[in-house]
């Protein structure tokens, strides 16, 4: 009988310590309310936030306003935001087919119609590594790296000839020498800067994906993954009850960001 109920209290215990875990892992920073219908995150944890006008406001990492991007009637809602570089701010409107370049204070260094160089159907852009941009070409499915002109500088090959199925990639991220497409139904390809193949990474159905360093992260039916692109690992947590039912997620290598109605909880991860 003794035995039996020190077994028992040592699972009692076992399940103590991993509930203690779990709730530490997500520790609550702070909170920012507001009129709030999309976000994004740099890697400085910055936070650009979206308005249900369309405004786009830059916090710093303690919450503080420091720019805002007013002129919002000419295209209406941005499709994508890409702050991969804190100096240089991609807004794309896919809509028209076009990318305003801001700078660090959301002020317009240019703007970029792909349709003029006959760029007419694309999903997915992405900041390059040495400041340029690179676009995926849904009609022509090369993956091409263009200049602030919308010049190409470089495509890879049509992707019908390389790939069957062909993925249509919902995100681009440029990281660590390497360019990542991600279509959520067959994975992530990883490219070289020359555009050939190195890798397929089997992630399927993920939300909230992004690919920051030396991990890809995402979340999908009340899990959080982090994978290791050096070990090839994945590390998955169960999401807290408050957080199952966020609207969308965002991650820095030591903060978890979920958007609710009208307010982003800021949480500490490691």
């Amino acid at each position: 009988m003794i035995k039996k109920i020190t077994i028992s209290l040592f699972f009692i215990v076992l399940a103590i310590v991993a509930q203690a875990q779990s709730d530490t892992l997500f520790r609550t920073l702070r909170t920012i309310t507001g009129d709030i219908v999309g976000f994004t995150v740099d890697n400085l944890d910055n936070i650009y936030l979206i308005s249900s006008s369309n405004q786009v406001k830059k916090l710093n990492a303690n919450g503080d306003s420091v720019a805002i991007f007013n002129n919002v009637k000419k295209y209406g809602q941005a499709t994508l935001i890409d702050v991969s570089n804190p100096l240089k701010v991609l807004l794309y409107y896919r809509d028209f087919a076009t990318i305003v370049v801001l700078d660090r204070f959301l002020s317009v260094r240019n703007t970029i119609d792909l349709r003029r160089q006959n760029i007419l159907q694309v999903k997915a852009i992405g900041q390059s590594y040495d400041n340029k941009i690179w676009v995926y070409d849904e009609l022509e499915n090369k993956l091409k790296k263009i200049d602030e002109d919308g010049s190409v500088l470089g495509e890879t090959p049509d992707f019908r000839q390389l790939f069957d199925p062909t993925p249509s990639p919902q995100g681009i991220f440029d990281e660590d020498q390497f360019v990542y497409l991600y279509d959520s139904s067959m994975g992530v390809y990883a490219f070289d800067y020359y555009g050939a193949l190195k890798n397929k990474i089997p992630i399927n159905h993920w939300n909230n994906f992004k690919v920051s360093g030396k991990y890809v992260y995402g979340s999908n039916a009340g899990n959080l993954y982090r994978y290791s692109i050096r070990t090839l690992l994945t590390e998955e947590w169960k999401l807290p009850v408050e957080l199952q039912h966020a609207r969308s997620f965002n991650f820095t290598s030591t903060r978890l960001y979920a958007l609710r109605k009208d307010r982003i909880d800021i949480y500490d991860f490691h």
